[in-house]
C-alpha cells in the first residue's frame, strides 16, 4: 500500500481551474521535491493533502484512508507562513507541541534547537523570519510520522543556513516515512531528493527517479527543470 496517493485530481475555485487530473503516488522511505516556479499549483496540492481544501474531483489516500481526522495524525505539516503565537517564548511553544501531539519528541525539539543556536527563552516577536522558519521546521520535524510535508522550507534563510536545514530534514525524518518538499529552490535541495515531481500551470508534467532522471538526460534536476519552462 501507497504511503500516499492523489487519483485524479481536480481543484477549481468559482469557474478558474487551479488543478488538473493530478496523479501522484509516494511511497514510504523518500524524499520526494515537488518542484514548480510560483503559483503553478504546489501550495493547493499540499492544502489538499491537508484537508485544508477539499477537492473539487478526484481522490487522495493517506495509508490507505481518504484524507481527514485521522490522516492528519499521519502528516506533519510545515506551512509557507508563520503559524505560531508571537505572544510566547520558544520554550511554551515547545510545551504546547508536547500537550496537542502525542507523537512530539521533546528531547529531539531540545537538540534541534542547541544545534541551530536557537535560546528557548527568546520570545517569538523578537526573532527574524529566518530564525522563526528555523523553529518552525524543527517543531514539525520533531514529530513522529508518517509523512512530513514542507512547504517552500528554505525561503527565508540566508544561503549558508540551507545546507543546514537539509542535512536536518535529512538526519532526522522518522525510518520508514517520507517527506515531501515544494519549493522554486530547485538547485539548493536537488542533493537530497530520491524522487521528483514536476508541476506546471496545475499539472503533473513529471514524475521521477531523480537519479534515473539526471543519468538519462545528463543534467542535474534543475538544468532540466529550466530546460523544460524556460520563461
Amino acid at each position: 500500500m501507497s504511503l500516499l496517493e492523489l487519483k485524479n485530481v481536480y481543484k477549481a475555485f468559482d469557474d478558474i481551474t487551479i488543478l488538473e487530473d493530478i496523479n501522484i503516488t509516494i511511497e514510504k522511505n523518500k524524499i520526494i521535491g515537488l518542484l514548480g516556479k510560483n503559483g503553478m499549483g504546489k501550495t493547493t496540492i499540499i492544502k489538499l493533502i491537508n484537508d485544508l481544501l477539499t477537492p473539487t474531483k478526484g481522490t487522495i489516500l493517506v495509508n490507505g484512508k481518504e484524507v481527514g481526522i485521522e490522516s492528519k495524525k499521519s502528516i506533519s505539516y510545515l506551512p509557507e507562513r508563520t503559524y505560531l503565537d508571537k505572544t510566547m517564548n520558544i520554550s511554551k511553544v515547545l510545551e504546547y507541541f508536547q500537550d496537542f501531539y502525542e507523537d512530539f519528541n521533546i528531547e529531539k525539539a531540545h537538540k534541534l534547537l542547541k544545534d541551530l543556536n536557537l535560546d528557548e527563552s527568546t520570545y517569538l516577536n523578537k526573532m527574524s523570519k529566518g530564525m522563526l522558519e528555523k523553529l518552525q521546521l524543527i517543531l514539525v520535524m520533531s514529530r513522529d510520522v508518517d509523512l512530513y510535508i514542507l512547504d517552500e522550507p528554505l525561503g527565508g534563510v540566508d544561503p549558508a543556513t540551507r545546507d543546514y536545514i537539509l542535512d536536518t530534514i535529512l538526519s532526522n525524518f522518522k525510518e520508514g516515512s517520507s517527506v515531501l518538499i515544494s519549493t522554486h529552490l530547485i538547485s539548493d535541495v536537488e542533493r537530497i531528493l530520491d524522487e521528483v515531481i514536476f508541476i506546471e500551470n496545475g499539472k503533473v508534467v513529471l514524475q521521477s527517479d531523480a537519479d534515473v532522471l539526471r543519468q538519462k538526460e545528463n543534467k542535474s534536476i534543475d538544468e532540466i527543470f529550466r530546460g523544460m519552462f524556460r520563461c
